[in-house]
């Protein structure tokens, strides 16, 4: 909650206009991509710049971290050279390992177990269109995947009802599930998204097929057929719930154009948001 705080004040001194706060006045970043991103990479790079520090992009080819290089190694390379390393890749062990041998804070861009920073985003924009997170429902309409997975990780911190609606054979990871519930959130895991949306604050959906998982398109949207966020699924949600989608979206696969382009959906709001929570995170682990 002090970093969401964070965002908020940090977030109104930049649509402000003022540029005055520079805390990464002489800082700079290292962002490690092994998969490609546009929201991850600009988000990063433009709020890491407007609070006067400078990124350095590295893309997939750039390093092959695990194959050219160990990531040991990299970790304690780039720590030379930078602050903080922002990194987004596929396996978990990733991550771990970068956190383990870089002396400097390193922050999750994504890895295939979880999306922390997303999850962070759709957390400030829940505060600022519904006013809060406790108690309230929110229900993800699709894939159990990383998504799920921070969902889950931020119901073990604060209270809240979160549902997660998907075809059999795509849930969660179990161990997450039990995290969440453990710490005292309801928590539920159903096949039918009609019976899951009544009365949700938020209904949430994600690409049925990540990256790396393109082979599987044909063969999931079989699957998934009825598990598309359309019109008729919002409206049996109800007239106070938002649409949210982390992006990007198949528009027609897993959720419709009517429906993103609807007054209830805070889909670009939330991309807004990844920058200004992202800004919170690393004035959080800088001590800024």
């Amino acid at each position: 909650m002090k970093i969401l705080n964070r965002a908020i004040e940090v977030k109104a001194m930049i649509k402000s206009g003022d540029r005055s706060f520079q805390p990464f006045k002489g800082k700079s970043m290292a962002m490690v991509f092994a998969k490609p991103s546009m929201r991850t990479r600009v988000s990063f790079e433009t709020g890491f710049f407007l609070l006067g520090g400078h990124a350095v992009y590295l893309g997939p080819d750039d390093i092959q971290m695990g194959k050219r290089e160990e990531t040991r190694d990299v970790a304690r390379v780039l720590s030379g050279y930078n602050d903080i390393i922002m990194a987004r890749v596929f396996a978990h062990q990733d991550i771990l390992d970068l956190a383990k041998y870089a002396p400097v804070p390193v922050i999750n861009g994504l890895t295939d177990y979880n999306h922390p920073c997303q999850i962070m985003a759709d957390a400030l924009t829940m505060i600022e269109h519904i006013g809060r997170i406790e108690n309230t429902k929110v229900v993800y309409v699709g894939d159990g995947n990383n998504i799920v997975h921070s969902w889950l990780l931020l119901a073990a911190v604060i209270p809240f009802h979160f549902v997660c609606a998907c075809p059999k054979g795509f849930e969660p990871d179990a161990k997450t599930v039990e995290i969440a519930r453990s710490a005292g959130s309801k928590i539920e895991i159903t096949n039918d998204p009609k019976e899951a949306v009544k009365g949700a604050d938020v209904v949430y959906t994600d690409v049925w097929a990540s990256m790396g998982q393109k082979e599987e398109a044909e063969y999931r949207k079989q699957v998934f057929q009825g598990f598309m966020v359309d019109e008729a699924l919002m409206e049996m949600a109800g007239p106070k719930a938002f649409l949210m989608h982390c992006l990007p979206a198949e528009r027609g696969v897993e959720v419709t154009d009517g429906a993103i382009e609807a007054p209830n959906s805070i889909v670009f709001p939330q991309a807004e948001n990844r920058m200004h929570a992202q800004n919170a995170i690393m004035l959080h682990v800088l001590g800024a």
